[in-house]
C-alpha cells in the first residue's frame, strides 16, 4: 500500500562531544524552535516518540529538539554502531507515519522552571542572561546535540541545567566555564560565576 502526501524522511547520525550520546538528525522538523529533555522513562509522558525510544533497552535518556533527537545510551552498551541502523529505521518509519513527537498540552502540564523565555517579572540581569543564552549559547550547543537551560540567578551566580548531549559530557564543563562563563562575565558585569545544576 502506498501512502501519499507523506514526505520521505531521511535520518543521519552525528557524533557529539559526549561518547555516551548520539545525535539523530531528520530532514523534517520534529519540535520546531523548541527542545525537551527526558532524563528517564518516567518523564517521557508528553512525548509518544520518547516513550517508544525508551522501549529500546540500551536507551537511558532522550532529548528532542527542532530537527534532531539526541539519545544517551546505557554504559553497558558497547558501541553505537551496533544499534544505529535499527534506531535510524525506527525513527524513519515513525516520522513517515506522521505519528506525534511531542504533545504540547502534556508539556504545559509538567512545565518546570527550565526556560530561557524572558518573563515580564524577570529582573534586568536575568533578562540579559536569558537573551545571551538564547542568541549565543543555544545555536552552538544544539550543533552538539544538547541544550542549556536557565535555572536561576542569585548573588552573581548563574545556575544552568545541561540537557541532551551536554548532560554528563566531560567537555560540557569546559564549555560552561571557558565559554559561557567567560562570555557572560564580559557582557553582563553582574555575573560572577556560572554553575551547572546536577540533573
Amino acid at each position: 500500500m502506498i501512502k501519499t502526501g507523506n514526505t520521505l524522511v531521511s535520518i543521519y547520525t552525528e557524533m557529539t562531544p559526549n561518547p555516551e550520546t548520539m545525535k539523530f538528525v531528520a530532514n523534517k522538523l520534529l519540535y520546531p524552535g523548541k527542545s525537551i529533555d527526558f532524563a528517564d522513562e518516567a518523564s517521557a509522558a508528553p512525548s509518544p516518540l520518547a516513550q517508544q525510544l525508551f522501549t529500546f533497552p540500551f536507551i537511558k535518556a532522550v532529548f528532542i529538539a527542532s530537527n534532531f533527537v539526541t539519545l544517551t545510551k546505557t554504559s553497558d552498551m558497547e558501541d553505537w554502531q551496533d544499534v544505529i541502523p535499527t534506531i535510524k529505521q525506527f525513527l524513519k518509519d515513525y516520522l513517515e507515519e506522521g505519528k506525534p513527537v511531542v504533545i504540547e498540552e502534556e508539556v504545559a502540564a509538567m512545565k518546570s522552571t527550565n526556560s530561557n523565555t524572558v518573563h515580564a517579572d524577570d529582573d534586568d540581569v536575568v533578562k540579559r542572561i536569558k537573551e545571551l543564552l538564547e542568541n549565543y549559547v543555544k545555536p552552538a550547543v544544539e550543533m552538539d546535540g544538547g541544550a542549556i537551560q536557565f535555572k536561576s540567578y542569585e548573588n552573581g551566580v548563574v545556575n544552568l541545567a545541561m540537557q541532551g548531549s551536554c548532560s554528563g559530557c566531560p567537555s560540557s564543563t569546559i564549555t560552561l566555564k571557558a565559554g559561557i562563563e567567560g562570555m557572560m562575565k564580559r557582557m553582563i558585569p553582574e555575573v560572577k560565576e556560572v554553575v551547572a545544576e546536577a540533573e
